[in-house]
């Protein structure tokens, strides 16, 4: 297994992920460009994390660090206010998807997350918590709240329970931010998923599908994966790793170059 990856494969990703001062992203129009191109990405993470980030993008270079103090960093200011604005315009998804981690994704990529990681209507009592059940009541009968005003209709005396409750219900895309207020304080104007991608969470797939589509934009992203990402990244089994790229060398989309190393055909 390469231990690292081919310089040729840092470029591809230089290119894709506007890891380059030429390519690097100012505005949200080029945000939302890049979204759609790439089908997902995460927020404000830099590097470490080994996967596209408008914060990265708006750096323009490979080795791009989230400074501690976020605030005096005129890139990472900078990162903050387009992925509000990003938000604002609500063309792309945005939530806490997976491990935790604040993503975007491409309005194709919405179907392929849901069938993942969501749950049907009728399976909701089964599998989320009382709090994240009575977010979902209220949110339902107002479509949109504020945060504060929604730990207030909801009765919570304490705000780690709303905001436990919220994590629960975006990892299962059942709820999204649709705005960031910042005057008088700052708050996020809460919605239904279903609410503002209706189209798009209305589409049914089975997860065997939805893996190895996940598996097509995560390679397409990359240009390669080695032993054990996709499944280390989307906490997936090894063997729907492995099913889902071997289908996509049998479709001519990849070539299989070592055990557990897949490589865009293309490339």
């Amino acid at each position: 297994m390469p231990q690292q990856l081919p310089e040729d494969i840092e470029q591809y990703r230089d290119r894709k992920w506007r890891r380059e001062d030429a390519y690097r992203i100012e505005t949200v129009g080029q945000v939302e460009d890049m979204i759609n191109d790439l089908g997902m990405c995460l927020g404000l993470t830099d590097h470490r994390k080994g996967m596209p980030s408008v914060y990265i993008a708006v750096c323009g270079r490979r080795d791009a660090h989230m400074p501690r103090n976020v605030q005096k960093d005129p890139e990472a200011s900078r990162a903050w206010v387009l992925k509000d604005e990003v938000i604002a315009h609500g063309k792309m998804y945005y939530g806490k998807i997976y491990k935790g981690h604040s993503m975007f994704l491409a309005p194709r990529m919405i179907p392929v997350f849901n069938a993942i990681w969501g749950c049907s209507k009728k399976g909701e009592s089964g599998v989320l918590s009382k709090n994240a059940q009575k977010v979902l009541q209220i949110l339902r009968k107002e479509w949109e709240m504020a945060t504060a005003d929604l730990r207030e209709a909801c009765g919570f005396s304490d705000k780690k329970d709303l905001t436990k409750a919220l994590d629960e219900l975006q990892k299962r895309m059942k709820v999204i931010p649709q705005e960031v207020v910042y005057v008088p304080k700052f708050t996020y104007i809460w919605t239904l998923a279903e609410a503002r991608f209706p189209k798009e969470m209305s589409i049914k797939m089975a997860r065997e599908d939805a893996v190895r589509e996940l598996a097509r934009c995560y390679l397409q992203m990359c240009g390669m994966t080695l032993v054990g990402e996709l499944s280390g990244k989307f906490g997936f089994y090894r063997w729907e790793s492995g099913k889902a790229n071997h289908q996509l060398v049998d479709e001519g989309f990849s070539e299989r170059i070592a055990k557990g190393v897949y490589k865009l055909a293309k490339l």
